[in-house]
């Protein structure tokens, strides 16, 4: 919006030239987040605590083990995630052209994947335990979003249906009618991915800020056609306004994890990361990084890989491969403190981050 008011004024005033510049916009954008977080996150969390909107613990027999190292977390207030969608969102709309159909589209995609997890949040809240919507419910609602957003994007005849391989020089598939059954699979994977991983204090938003950064970057890159040629990547025309978005969730994200360190005040629930793996799934599909996402987002890839091989197993075997998953419980069960299993995800993100933007140049 900002950009529409002040840059029209720039013949009145050379000084709103600044807001033609991405760069300066996206870091507005992060900081503006970031307070809007800290601001509204005491009221929010006292609303959420007066409503008894209170994280339920299972205790069934299969997660005894679990249930009591997270005791402890019973009743602190969840869907904090609207948090992060009151941030990014406003932030989004206040620094980038909002005009823009890519930056329409992200944030469409993530308010829609936030308001499926609302709904599971408020069932699993109303009913007083951890069953909200059923599987094959949700999977309807998440399909739904993304076969509607892919057909919206793919009516831009324009728009490549290829894919780039990481580390190989101008190496391009294209997948053609097969794009978007494969984009499909990108959307509703990583938002599950995103679901599984917020288990433990910080440790899904922590893993947030990672791949934001490293999306902010890939986003500035790929909506810059000197650069993209340079480097041999996709120039995708208006992807630039993507790195607002980007900065945005950053921002929107480290001020959540203000108040989701450990101890945690409030937790992101479905709401939040059900938004978040829409947000990153969108941008990575937006700038043609779907592939370049399993290393972005390893920690959330590791997270899902460990469910479905211990799922494997135990029909296939009748044993499990881990104590108990997604694997950051495993870790917690052999004796790691909740923040040492927490941080050193962080790390693995950070190292992954860096492996990603070296693909720029090592290829």
């Amino acid at each position: 919006m900002l950009y529409y008011i002040f840059y029209s004024l720039r013949d009145l005033w050379f000084g709103f030239n600044v807001f033609k510049y991405i760069t300066f916009r996206a870091a507005m954008a992060a900081v503006t987040a970031f307070f809007l977080t800290l601001i509204l996150a005491p009221w929010v969390i006292r609303w959420l605590t007066e409503l008894k909107m209170g994280q339920h613990i299972r205790q069934e027999e299969e997660v005894r083990g679990l249930y009591h190292l997270h005791s402890h977390k019973h009743g602190i207030p969840t869907m904090g995630g609207l948090l992060i969608l009151l941030a990014l969102l406003g932030s989004s709309f206040l620094w980038g052209a909002f005009l823009n159909l890519k930056l329409l589209l992200a944030m469409g995609v993530t308010v829609a994947f936030g308001a499926i997890g609302f709904w599971d949040d408020l069932l699993k809240v109303r009913r007083e335990n951890s069953k909200g919507l059923s599987s094959r419910a949700k999977l309807f609602w998440q399909g739904t979003v993304s076969v509607a957003f892919l057909t919206i994007l793919l009516l831009d005849v324009t728009y490549p249906t290829s894919l780039e391989i990481p580390f190989v020089k101008n190496s391009i598939v294209n997948l053609a009618h097969w794009y978007m059954p494969f984009a499909f699979l990108v959307l509703v994977g990583t938002t599950n991915a995103v679901n599984l991983t917020d288990g433990l204090d910080g440790l899904a938003i922590g893993c947030t800020i990672l791949i934001g950064l490293t999306l902010t970057v890939l986003t500035y890159l790929t909506g810059h056609k000197i650069l993209a040629d340079y480097l041999l990547i996709p120039f995708i025309p208006g992807a630039g306004e993507l790195t607002i978005f980007c900065a945005a969730l950053v921002g929107a994200s480290m001020g959540f994890l203000w108040y989701n360190a450990p101890p945690a005040n409030v937790f992101m629930g479905d709401v939040g990361s059900l938004a978040i793996g829409g947000a990153i799934g969108s941008v990575a599909v937006l700038i043609k990084k779907e592939l370049l996402l399993v290393i972005i987002g390893g920690i959330f890839v590791m997270e899902t890989l460990s469910v479905i091989l211990q799922v494997a197993s135990f029909k296939l075997t009748g044993r499990r491969i881990f104590l108990m998953t997604p694997i950051h419980h495993h870790f917690q069960l052999i004796g790691w403190p909740e923040s040492k299993v927490t941080i050193r995800f962080w790390i693995i993100g950070a190292v992954l981050a860096l492996i990603s933007l070296s693909t720029l140049k090592l290829r």
